[in-house]
């Protein structure tokens, strides 16, 4: 299937009522337990990991995980490779992937480079016998994500992504929030990943670097996570629009791809609006957040602008608008956000802030843990397409002027 054509309808198959009342369920036990559904007995069994990429790779914390040795660590670049050595207290390196993966010691592997490669290598680590924990996105095309699915399938190893939308502190609120049915019906939902400036990493010495022109909405899964992570709904369809301005710094990029911004508007496999904001440039302040709107209960991140965390709530008073009209009023809070990283849902090292709203040692944990416990992580490979998907179909759409799409499932049938 080519990711510029139309999807066929047979490629729209979505889970069944028990698949999505399963995978609720799944996500609302980890939301509920004092610490997560995956916290178990300690255990003294050590994860041998290797790391590669040296850049975002630098931002987690595997050598301080008590089940975990940092074994190996390699980047193409030596200087690269020498902050893996500093930041993870490691000897051992390699001068690429495929050196990396070759080592029998090594039992998992951090992939954490360029988006383009993320399949290319996962699948080469995976078919090597290592378990993968990889950066976002999963896959740049549909092609790639049946590639990934299959080969995690035969393989029969772990794969996550590492998308930290789903452990920032207030998207586990909402999470729990969700669990105890205090928003009662989510009805909507919204999510938008502002960061104008991007360009700035677009050329280094003169030369193009795969973020030049990168589509926003193949940058989706910030956002989708933020909806998906938490009531486990799936995205369905999607119309999409774009915005470019002809700026000569957009142009001649390998993804042909003409817009600064993307707006997306699903639907969800309950029926319910979710709207996506994916933007690199104009006059905004930046972030990473998501509003929910429930019939009981709505929760708000706190916004760029200075507001938040907040909560409204359904009062059962009433007021008057400017009109003079009678109308419900809404009890409206502030709302004190729990540090969860501070709590026993992290092993004792790991409690300290991290990058992304406190994710990176959820992500890290999470990983280790699975691994340990021989377990599924929160964000395995079904999770990952299921964030990742909508946004390739939805810059199909802008591209198409906002066409209304179907979004195909890759969950299993």
């Amino acid at each position: 299937m080519k990711s510029n054509q139309p999807l066929s309808d047979s490629a729209t198959a979505h889970p069944s009522r028990r698949e999505f009342l399963a995978h609720a369920a799944a996500i609302a036990g980890a939301a509920l337990a004092p610490r997560f559904a995956f916290a178990a007995e300690p255990s003294s069994r050590k994860i041998r990991v290797g790391i590669v990429g040296g850049r975002f790779g630098l931002g987690f914390q595997f050598h301080e995980h008590p089940n975990c040795i940092v074994e190996a660590v390699s980047d193409l670049r030596p200087e690269r490779r020498a902050a893996l050595q500093k930041t993870y207290r490691c000897d051992k390196t390699y001068e690429s992937l495929e050196k990396l993966i070759l080592d029998k010691n090594i039992e998992a592997v951090g992939i954490f480079t360029p988006a383009p490669s993320h399949v290319r290598h996962c699948v080469a680590a995976l078919k090597a016998g290592k378990h993968v924990l990889c950066a976002v996105p999963a896959a740049m095309t549909l092609e790639e994500c049946r590639l990934l699915v299959d080969t995690v399938k035969q393989t029969g190893l772990t794969y996550m992504m590492a998308e930290t939308s789903y452990y920032q502190q207030p998207t586990i609120s909402a999470r729990k929030f969700w669990q105890e049915k205090k928003f009662g019906q989510i009805f909507y939902c919204e999510s938008e990943y502002h960061h104008a400036g991007l360009e700035t990493l677009w050329w280094e010495k003169g030369k193009p670097t795969w973020r030049h022109g990168l589509a926003p909405m193949n940058y989706p899964t910030h956002c989708t996570a933020h909806l998906v992570g938490v009531t486990g709904e799936r995205l369905t369809e999607v119309s999409c629009l774009g915005w470019g301005d002809d700026d000569p710094q957009i142009k001649g990029n390998p993804y042909n791809n003409p817009f600064w911004n993307e707006t997306a508007f699903f639907k969800t496999s309950k029926g319910h609006p979710f709207r996506v904001a994916v933007y690199w440039k104009g006059a905004h302040r930046g972030g990473e957040r998501a509003q929910w709107y429930g019939d009981k209960m709505s929760f708000f991140f706190p916004h760029p602008n200075g507001l938040g965390p907040i909560i409204v709530r359904t009062s059962g008073q009433k007021e008057k608008d400017a009109g003079g009209f009678e109308r419900q009023l809404a009890a409206f809070e502030q709302y004190k956000q729990p540090e969860w990283w501070k709590t026993d849902m992290l092993p004792e090292p790991l409690r300290h802030d991290s990058g992304h709203h406190g994710s990176h040692t959820f992500l890290t944990h999470e990983f280790i843990d699975a691994l340990v416990h021989n377990r599924k992580p929160t964000v395995n490979v079904y999770e990952a397409l299921a964030y990742t998907v909508p946004g390739i179909v939805a810059h199909q759409s802008a591209l198409k002027g906002g066409q209304q799409m179907k979004i195909p499932s890759f969950d299993p049938a």
